[in-house]
């Protein structure tokens, strides 16, 4: 008698339970992920009423494999164009929720008796809102055409790609241990280099090979080959110590930005969808169902977090970005969810063996609350709009009239937002790289050599100048602006008041970015005194500022380095012309 083996018997039943649940929330129109979730819950070893799945170590392998095709997917989906497209009303809205949602899920979470970590992802798991809902809702109350759609579109672009970061800094976090500043700036420019190198070989070689290949390639070679790069980046990211899901979705991203993408989208789909349930499901499985009566007060406080904290926190930035009030109010209330991202980021905190009993079913439950309260939430979004501007006192209405529009950049502001996001952005991206490159050398050759011949204290402050030195002229460059992003960034500032909160953030970013590589050469290779450090950064801040051999000398190197991309993409357009 032949035996069937355990695999295919468990894949058999959470399919055909899997199945039966979906069609029957199909049905009932609810999200056909809960159904999945449910379907886990019942073949779960925690519900002995229906048959149960016996392997869940093989269950999981296929979770694990569910997961990298659901980012592959999302990469596929995600253009780095997009974050350029998506304006300064989704970047306010997104930052300002992430970051104020991550401080309030910790601290909620050491509030119920939550140790650090498991509060850490709370905080990471409640900050980012579900695409998939929010389309099915869109589509279902008939929404998808209106102006409030794309800035929300716009804010869940933006929370996919910190999701992608969450996802990598969480784990990396918690098995050290700690929140050493110095330990988690590494682990973010170790991955910021990695997406930067990646993307920047990604970007010539695979687009390169496709063209060369694609008169070959049907429907099921580039099925294959399309397989092949993504478990092949898989492979790359893991063995530089990242996530499976990283590799995934940098590869979907690259593949983004080739001719195939939506002919590579539309022939994964099938694949993605089919390992994207089992993924769900398996999410069902860790889940008993009476913990939720046992967890019910960590249940309810979060979801009423969630919920009102997303609402407000979304709708204050649209606002601050110069938004109606009306068009904040209908886009802040339809984020008020949890994402699928926090199930990813549960399970690779489960996997890591961080977080307690108590996380899992918790947030799973308030996904489920959430989830089905979301098209209530839309639709109650209207009626209190009406109710709020009512009453609002007259001189309210009339800041609000004056300050705001009913769209919020016009077609010459946004073209000169995209403009100055390309080049600022670009410009820390490479500048950042270039800087890691040379604090590891130094750390890792120049430190040690020096400390080899030269007494320790010497060495230490010569390593410390010799970095410094090196770095210098790309914090010079990212300390100032050329004239042409000033000229960009004064027109968007006398332009609206509204423009000048996003583009002091900007500012922001680029001053912390430079006190941080500074503090950090300074800490590790010379000195830990808190008056010695500041000391020290403030007298290089000021040589930065006032040396203009170093200006002459970083307009020298990007010069140069903008010569060679010009005369790059002169040459690659020469060859696509000789080839045509």
């Amino acid at each position: 008698m032949n035996h069937l083996p355990t695999l295919i018997s468990d894949l058999a039943l959470i399919m055909i339970c899997a199945g039966i649940i979906t069609v029957l929330f199909k049905r009932l129109k609810q999200p056909v992920v809960l159904g999945y979730i449910l379907a886990g819950i019942l073949v779960s070893p925690h519900f002995a009423l229906f048959p149960t799945a016996l392997d869940k170590t093989n269950i999981q392998i296929w979770a694990d494999i569910g997961v990298i095709f659901l980012l592959f997917s999302l990469g596929l989906e995600f253009s780095f164009k997009k974050i350029v497209n998506v304006g300064k009303s989704a970047i306010i809205t997104a930052s300002g929720n992430i970051l104020f949602m991550l401080l309030i899920g910790y601290h909620v979470g050491l509030s119920m008796g939550w140790s650090t970590t498991e509060s850490l992802f709370l905080g990471g798991m409640i900050s980012m809102s579900s695409t998939t809902i929010i389309i099915k809702a869109f589509e279902e109350l008939e929404l998808k055409s209106q102006r409030f759609t794309d800035l929300v579109f716009g804010v869940l672009v933006v929370e996919d790609v910190v999701g992608i970061l969450l996802l990598v800094l969480l784990p990396t976090i918690s098995v050290g241990k700690t929140f050493n500043g110095l330990d988690l700036l590494f682990s973010s420019s170790k991955l910021v280099f990695f997406l930067v190198l990646w993307f920047i070989t990604g970007v010539y070689l695979v687009p390169t090979f496709l063209k060369r290949v694609i008169h070959l390639l049907n429907d099921e070679l580039l099925l294959l080959v399309s397989m092949a790069l993504c478990l092949g980046m898989v492979w790359i990211a893991t063995s530089f110590g990242f996530s499976s899901a990283l590799g995934a979705f940098i590869m979907g991203s690259i593949l983004a930005e080739t001719d195939e993408a939506e002919r590579i989208e539309t022939i994964i789909k099938p694949v993605k969808d089919l390992f994207g349930a089992v993924f769900f499901i398996s999410v069902g499985m860790l889940v008993d169902a009476y913990m939720f009566i046992e967890y019910i007060v960590p249940i309810i406080v979060i979801t009423l977090v969630v919920m009102l904290g997303k609402i407000i926190l979304s709708t204050f930035g649209f606002l601050l970005s110069g938004n109606r009030l009306e068009t904040s109010i209908l886009s802040g209330f339809s984020l008020a969810q949890v994402g699928e991202f926090a199930f990813i980021i549960a399970a690779s905190g489960v996997s890591i063996g961080v977080l307690g009993p108590q996380v899992y079913p918790t947030i799973v439950a308030v996904s489920v609350v959430t989830t089905f309260t979301t098209p209530l939430i839309i639709k109650s979004a209207k009626p209190f709009y009406n109710l709020i501007y009512r009453n609002l006192p007259q001189r309210w209405k009339d800041y609000l009239n004056t300050h705001t529009t009913s769209k919020s950049d016009t077609n010459a502001e946004q073209e000169l937002w995209k403009q100055l996001f390309k080049k600022y952005f670009f410009k820390l991206c490479i500048a950042s790289v270039i800087l890691i490159a040379i604090i590891n050398i130094s750390f890792y050759l120049v430190q040690p050599f020096l400390l080899k011949h030269l007494p320790d204290r010497i060495a230490a402050f010569s390593a410390m100048l010799i970095t410094l030195a090196a770095m210098s002229p790309f914090l010079q460059g990212l300390l100032t602006v050329n004239s042409d992003l000033a000229r960009i960034y004064l027109t968007l500032w006398h332009k609206r008041t509204t423009n000048r909160l996003p583009l002091i953030l900007c500012t922001v970013l680029r001053m912390a970015i430079i006190i941080i590589f500074i503090m950090v050469v300074i800490n590790h290779l010379f000195t830990k005194d808190f008056y010695e450090t500041y000391a020290l950064m403030g007298l290089v801040i000021v040589v930065l500022y006032k040396s203009t051999w170093l200006s002459k000398r970083y307009k020298s190197i990007e010069r140069q380095f903008l010569s060679n991309l010009y005369r790059y993409k002169e040459h690659d357009n020469k060859d696509e012309n000789k080839q045509s």
